[in-house]
């Protein structure tokens, strides 16, 4: 089974400061790094390290050639990445020593996916297939509706969430993963049991994964018209950089429903990949490998 990942490539600038710059304030950096980053490029070399056929599609722009070879070097399949004349997106990053993080997202290439490339991507791939989409790239509402006309399986992590989520239909969703202020953005309520019941009464046939930081995560899955409902706790871990923790989360969970393994250990998987990259520096690099989880996997 095959899983199509139509997401972003960024460029992340690094910078390792004190605090969070403030309005009118001018601060040094600690130090500055340029690593591999996007959801999409982090999404896709979490798959891969947890043992997925993933392909990466999306647009690679000026000076971004390297991430090309980041994702081919990780098993990832980039045939259907294209070259653009725009600049590569990317993002300027501040990290603190107790590893927050807060990111600025300029789109740049990420924003020149066509039509026509929608559908000579989508029409490579089989009914049953899977589809990971983010919302750092342009005309997510026509690929949900290519997918979904194909008849493949839909995850979508609404991040970050703005105004273009408005015109994506969520009833054609297989799986909606979103953090707790995703969820209350989305449903008006950061609680997962009130935010589920809201989304399941408009979108019957959705399965919600809800991740909740330190209190682990929830996940609301729909079988023969019943839910099957699985709390995570979280594991425990020294936060060196929380950068690309939700993106190696959401790798491993879908790489984990792709293999056909249970509900709750696509989420044990998934909670410890997290647990491990965010004792690591950077975005992808901080990805851990499938055989890294060996030791921690219980069953």
């Amino acid at each position: 089974m095959k899983v199509l990942n139509f997401g972003s490539l960024n460029l992340d600038y690094v910078y390792a400061v004190d605090h969070f710059v403030k309005p009118g304030e001018t601060i040094s950096s600690l130090s500055r790094a340029v690593k591999h980053g996007g959801k999409g490029l982090n999404q896709s070399v979490a798959l891969a390290r947890a043992g997925a056929d993933v392909s990466h599609a999306g647009c690679v722009g000026k000076g971004g050639e390297s991430l090309r070879d980041a994702l081919a070097e990780n098993g990832v399949d980039v045939s259907d990445l294209l070259p653009v004349d725009e600049m590569q997106g990317h993002t300027v990053i501040q990290v603190t020593p107790d590893g927050e993080n807060s990111i600025i997202l300029y789109g740049g290439s990420n924003q020149c996916i066509t039509e026509e490339q929608i559908r000579q991507t989508i029409q490579k791939y089989a009914p049953g297939d899977w589809l990971v989409l983010q919302n750092e790239i342009n005309l997510l509402p026509e690929i949900v509706n290519a997918a979904a006309e194909r008849g493949m399986k839909i995850v979508l992590n609404p991040s970050p969430f703005n105004e273009k989520l408005e015109k994506v239909d969520f009833g054609k969703l297989s799986w909606l993963i979103v953090n707790e202020v995703e969820a209350e953005q989305i449903t008006g309520s950061g609680d997962p049991d009130i935010a589920w019941n809201f989304l399941h009464s408009r979108y019957p046939g959705l399965s919600v994964l809800i991740t909740l930081g330190k209190r682990g995560s929830v996940a609301f899955a729909m079988k023969d018209e019943k839910t099957e409902t699985i709390r995570q706790e979280a594991v425990k871990a020294a936060a060196v950089d929380t950068t690309a923790a939700g993106d190696t989360f959401t790798g491993y969970f879908v790489a984990g429903l792709t293999q056909g393994k249970q509900l709750g250990r696509c989420m044990e998987e998934a909670s410890k990949a997290a647990a491990i990259s965010v004792t690591r520096p950077g975005a992808a690099d901080s990805i851990p490998w499938r055989n890294e989880l060996e030791s921690l996997i219980t069953g």
